[in-house]
């Protein structure tokens, strides 16, 4: 077999004979490729093709004939192919066959075109998951609601598990940062108010922040990334090992064994730990006023219980419950969310703790605006 494709050529009358010879395969019919492209019929008014000289012969080959058949054809000539074996003739009319022209590509867009395309998806994906995760909480109120109706399909030992982990294991990193942001508190403001000779109502500065605001929302969005991350990544590891598949298959519901047990634990367990919060915060706060105000804990506790309404208290209680709902049945859904990839974990675990914070900060927002205008 030659090493090479080889084409001839010469003229019969007004016919340009094009005489192929050799393997035209793959690895050989690259020298032949420029010659057939741009090939001069010559005056001829008629090509033909002999392909009785061909030794092996693949796809790339038959491309190139077909292309060259195609080309000659498109400039009014007429091309009609001889010899060969049948084979490599089927093998041509198998690549023209499937010879599809290429769509032109599209024009190009402004930026301005390509970031409103990109809004319109961002817009639609936000409310088609706002749309999932409101489905979703009512699927879990009506599950809550008929397990209050009978709690004997409680699993208390989930339960208590549940409470352990989200509530007890919690403890350190939530009184560490709630006893800090007292010392802040209490630093900054005795900063300002020693300008005008009021440092005694840092006290109250810090028992109105602690308690209304900071203990509830630095609790919920440390509750948020270490339990509400948990619950996506338990949940949807077990949805990427098939087993929720197989709970479903034994009759179990995983809305009741999954998804209860979670958002009651935290439900219960977040008040406590707001709790805490509050007691640290404003045991950091006494410590950084009698380090830095020679305010006694006599003096502080005096100050707080003649300044700091008990309404501050109660207000920071009752989000408490609210924010522990919502994180847990993000945490939960997102897990729902996972696909049957590894990838999909992490990413849904990330969504589940951006998705909660930023609930949790639009639902304290709006608390304040109703409490301010119920004058609390």
């Amino acid at each position: 077999m030659s090493p090479q494709a080889r084409l001839g050529r010469h003229r019969e009358a007004d016919c340009l004979v094009l005489e192929l010879a050799g393997p035209w395969t793959t690895m050989t019919v690259a020298p032949q490729d420029g010659a057939l492209d741009s090939l001069a019929p010559d005056g001829a008014r008629r090509v033909r093709i002999d392909l009785a000289g061909i030794e092996a012969f693949d796809t790339t080959g038959a491309l190139l004939v077909h292309r060259t058949v195609k080309q000659l054809s498109a400039r009014g000539l007429e091309v009609v192919l001889s010899g060969g074996v049948k084979a490599h003739r089927d093998l041509i009319e198998t690549v023209r066959s499937h010879d599809v022209a290429c769509p032109p590509p599209p024009p190009a867009r402004s930026a301005v075109v390509t970031l409103m395309e990109h809004t319109g998806r961002a817009t639609f994906f936000v409310f088609d998951e706002a749309l999932s995760l409101v489905n979703f909480l009512g699927h879990t109120v009506v599950v809550l609601l008929a397990s209050l109706l009978r709690p004997g399909r409680i699993r208390m030992t989930a339960l208590i598990n549940q409470m352990e982990r989200t509530g007890l294991n919690a403890l350190p990193i939530v009184g560490l940062i709630s006893f800090l942001i007292g010392v802040v508190l209490a630093y900054q403001g005795a900063d300002q108010l020693r300008k005008f000779g009021a440092e005694i109502f840092t006290v109250n500065l810090v028992g109105v922040g602690v308690l209304r605001e900071m203990a509830i929302m630095l609790t919920a969005i440390i509750v948020a990334g270490r339990s509400g991350s948990a619950f996506t990544a338990q949940i949807g590891t077990m949805k990427v090992n098939e087993e929720i598949d197989a709970m479903r298959t034994i009759g179990l519901d995983p809305m009741e064994v999954l998804v209860l047990p979670r958002v009651v634990a935290l439900v219960l367990v977040l008040p406590l730990l707001t709790f805490y919060a509050d007691i640290m915060g404003l045991l950091g706060g006494a410590v950084m006023a009698n380090w830095m105000l020679d305010i006694s804990f006599f003096q502080f506790a005096r100050q707080f219980n003649a300044g700091v309404p008990v309404w501050s208290f109660w207000v920071g209680l009752i989000k408490a419950p609210v924010f522990a709902f919502i994180i847990a049945v993000v945490g939960c859904y997102e897990g729902f969310k996972v696909s049957i990839s590894a990838e999909s974990v992490g990413q849904r675990t990330t969504a589940a703790v951006v998705e909660a914070i930023f609930l949790v900060i639009v639902l304290d927002a709006l608390f304040s605006i109703i409490f301010s205008i119920l004058g609390v």
